[in-house]
């Protein structure tokens, strides 16, 4: 367990109701119930539920049992970032005001279109960390009396984040601390590997980027528990923490839990949803088991 500093810290485990949690929320609710048990701090639970296509009420409910079942308690009431979307909303025109987000209209076919006509012709398309063809820059470089128009026809679109841009109003080389799995100590944030990241879709009004940044400083988190495949994104939420004025919370991203293949659990696989072993009569003690602890 990694040491903390006794002071006022804040920890919060924030799923998606999306699908049933599996052994991988589980080590990261345990961790971070632990961690703010050993510094002294408040343990939080938030519902990340933005996505109200796949997000349901029956989800949500299953995570309030799974984590009783687990003994773990937290603090009430819990932040759904649904009832929210107002503070979403006015991130993003903050940063809309400042000449740092635009309108993309591409749809994701005409995307995939575009980049598979350049690898075609042998011109590699860049990615980002977790592998997919960053947005086309069209967009960004379309002018602003084809802005407005489109946006004045009701065209379908969403705010992405003008990376150049953002990165000069940023000024300064940004990082994180880091005190987990992986590196640990001052890391050097890269956000631009992630190209013209989305802030809001014409379907939901917050990208996950801008919420949990967000979510974090409202909520006074101090320290962001959670699985290395965000260790990356990091940078990006970095990136809009020094954007929008917002404290940077000290990070741990900790080691995921995987199949026998390599890879990281996924909800929609139920036999190691929590749900599914405690109905297999599976105990507690056997998940701490499970996830190594």
């Amino acid at each position: 367990m990694i040491a903390i500093p006794r002071q006022k810290t804040v920890f919060r485990f924030a799923p998606s109701p999306n699908g049933p949690l599996h052994l991988g929320h589980a080590l990261s609710a345990i961790l971070n119930r632990d961690m703010a048990a050993s510094a002294g701090g408040r343990f939080l639970l938030r519902i990340e539920d933005i996505d109200l296509t796949r997000c349901t009420p029956e989800f949500e409910a299953g995570i309030y049992v799974d984590l009783e079942w687990l003994a773990i308690e937290w603090e009430r009431p819990v932040r759904r970032q649904s009832e929210h979307f107002a503070d979403y909303q006015a991130a993003l025109q903050r940063l809309i005001g400042l000449g740092l987000a635009y309108p993309a209209f591409m749809t994701r076919g005409e995307t995939k279109t575009r980049v598979v006509a350049a690898e075609a012709n042998g011109v590699p398309w860049p990615r980002d960390p977790d592998g997919s063809p960053v947005y086309p820059p069209d967009d960004r470089e379309r002018a602003e009396s084809d802005r407005q128009k489109l946006l004045a026809s009701g065209v379908k679109h969403a705010w992405r984040l003008d990376m150049g841009k953002a990165l000069e109003a940023a000024g300064t080389p940004l990082s994180w601390v880091e005190t987990g799995d992986g590196n640990r100590g001052l890391i050097a944030a890269n956000p631009q590997a992630w190209g013209d990241v989305i802030l809001s879709r014409s379907d939901a009004p917050s990208s996950y980027h801008l919420s949990v940044v967000l979510d974090d400083a409202l909520q006074e988190v101090t320290h962001v528990v959670r699985g290395l495949d965000l260790f990356h994104s990091t940078s990006v939420h970095r990136l809009l923490q020094t954007l929008l004025g917002l404290p940077a919370p000290v990070y741990h991203h900790h080691r995921l839990i995987t199949d026998e293949d390599g890879r990281k659990l996924s909800k929609s696989r139920s036999d190691t949803g929590l749900a599914e072993l405690r109905e297999r009569g599976l105990l507690p003690a056997d998940i701490l088991r499970l996830v190594g602890l």
